[in-house]
This record gives structure tokens, sequence and C-alpha cells, in this order.
């Protein structure tokens, strides 16, 4: 399995502990890529969410860096990928920036050349997280919870009825802390549950790890501006080259989501990004093979021009 990133990414390590928190140092200006993959041999006991907790990642993006490997019991030995390279979102570098996508959040603290990055729990379909722009308007330590009336319903349909108040605690599902957002009824929070962190599992809000959701809260201040995002494919520069990171598209409706689709939505993408090309030239079957991956791994699609070729010309890819 490993064989495919020993060429493709330069950056990987074996690693034998647990990472700390993300904390990046941003690339130097006109570059985005940060980090690099990791590579941990699995503990017998170990599954894909208990390595997640532990390296601030999110589920799916354990299982999609691990096509094989069985994510509730990989085996004791097992080489398991932890994909902590990222291409940083578009856009400005500043405040919270939240990739649906991506099921990750990323902080940029002013005046400071480091990116805090963690993973989300994000609205499930018919609940989706909406993408907008906004700031936090305030921080509340051991929040009590006041389900609304919609999820009340709904839990009281499925034989499982709510009070109209949940104080803090460990039976609290917004954990230790949340912060509101000028988007009425939508928060970050943390959680009672470990389960669910980088999945498509709450009505709309953003979940966070404990430990990630109080870090958080240590850093940033009532104002910091929000913008979320919904980019599955993210196109960056490390010296002179050209990355692409896919993910797979969040997709309500399963015929919305065809080869077609897919390649359209990344050469929308990409037209984007003027800046990308140049004197560059594309490797659109290496474009096709990490679309069709959507493992979350930025892989090298292009070179200097004496480098990679270009198979096509990008019009049929």
């Amino acid at each position: 399995m490993l064989a495919r990133f020993a060429v493709s990414v330069p950056f990987l390590a074996l690693l034998s502990a647990p990472l700390a928190a993300l904390e990046l140092p941003l690339p130097p200006p006109g570059e985005d890529v940060i980090g690099q993959v990791q590579v941990i041999k699995a503990k017998y006991e170990d599954t894909f969410a208990d390595i997640g907790q532990a390296n601030d990642i999110g589920y799916l993006e354990m299982v999609a860096a691990n096509p094989g490997v069985d994510p509730w019991l990989p085996g004791a030995g097992t080489e398991v990928i932890l994909p902590t390279r990222y291409i940083l979102p578009s856009g400005p570098r500043e405040g919270i920036v939240i990739n649906l996508a991506e099921y990750r959040m990323y902080y940029f603290p002013k005046d400071q050349n480091v990116v805090h990055t963690y993973p989300l729990g994000i609205g499930r379909e018919g609940w989706g997280s909406p993408i907008a722009e906004t700031r936090i308007t305030g921080k509340v330590k051991d929040p009590a919870w006041y389900p609304p009336k919609s999820i009340r319903e709904e839990h009281a349909a499925d034989g499982d009825p709510l009070p109209t108040v949940v104080p803090a605690g460990p039976d609290n599902p917004l954990g230790p802390f949340k912060f509101t957002l000028g988007l009425s009824g939508y928060l970050i929070h943390g959680s009672n549950k470990k389960f669910g962190i980088g999945m498509r599992v709450s009505h709309g809000c953003f979940r966070m790890l404990n430990h990630n959701v109080l870090q958080l809260a240590s850093m940033v201040p009532v104002g910091t501006k929000v913008r979320i995002i919904n980019e599955p494919y993210k196109f960056g520069i490390s010296e002179g080259k050209v990355y692409l990171e896919a993910h797979a598209p969040l997709e309500d409706e399963p015929s919305n989501s065809s080869v077609v689709d897919k390649h359209a939505a990344l050469v929308d993408e990409l037209l984007k990004r003027t800046d990308l090309l140049g004197q560059r030239r594309l490797d659109w079957e290496v474009v096709r093979e990490v679309v069709a991956a959507e493992d979350g791994l930025p892989i090298e699609i292009s070179g200097p021009e004496s480098g990679l070729a270009s198979t096509t010309n990008g019009s049929d890819i």
C-alpha cells in the first residue's frame, strides 16, 4: 500500500508516538502546502477512531488515506498512513476557515506565522452545514444545551424524548465549550462522543474533539472571522510545482456525483487559480488518478516545463 506514496509524497515520516496538536508553520509567500504525511504502526487494540483522536485526524480522513485497511481492526504492526499534509484552502489566510468537503478547520492567528488545523463533524444529509461568511459572536464554557423544537420532535419520533434543557456535564452533546456564530442556530462546539468527528453527524453545527475545542477557545477571540467553504478539490504550489488534493464531494443526491460532474467541478476550481499555470504543464492522467482516488493527500500533478508533460490539453478530462 505504501509504495504509491513513496514516489508521490516526498515528505513522509515513520512515527512511534502520537503527534502533538496540529500547529504548522505557514509556507513562504506564493506557496500553499503544509505538513507532512506520517506513518505509524498500529497496535492490536487500535481503531481508526482511536488513532484519529490521538493525532487530530477525522475518521473519514483516515479511511480515505488507508484503502484496504480495516478501520475497526487494522491489526498489530499494520502500517497506517496519517494524512497530515495539506493544501491550504484558497482565499485569505485569516481567522477561521472551514472546508466542509474536507471535514476540517484551519485557524490563522493574527500576526503569527502559523496555522492550527482540526478535524470536524459537520451537518448530516438533510441538516447540511451552511456555506457562508460570519464571525464568532460568543464563547461559553460548560454550556447547557437547549434542544430546538425540531430536534426534540425528531428524537420523540424515534422514541428518545429530550428534555428542554440538558445541563453541562458528561451527557451534554455540546461538550466543554461552545462558540456561537453570527448564523442563527449554528455553533462550533465540543462533543460527548469521540466517534463522529470527521463525519456527517450533526444537525448543522460543527463538532470538535474536546481537547481541540478547548485549545481553540484559549486562542480565538470574539469577533474572529469565520469563512465556511465547500471545496473538494484544492490546488496549491510547493517549490514551483502544482499539487492537487481531492476529497469525496458532499452530495445529498448520488446522481449528482458522476465522474463527469466531478471533473467539471475540478476544472471550475482550476480556472479560479490563474496563478498556478504559467510555464507549468499539468499531467492530466495523474489528475484523473487523484480525482478517482479521493484520498485527501496532496499529490504533484505538474512540474517545470522540462518536467511532467501534459498528456492532454485538459479539454477531455
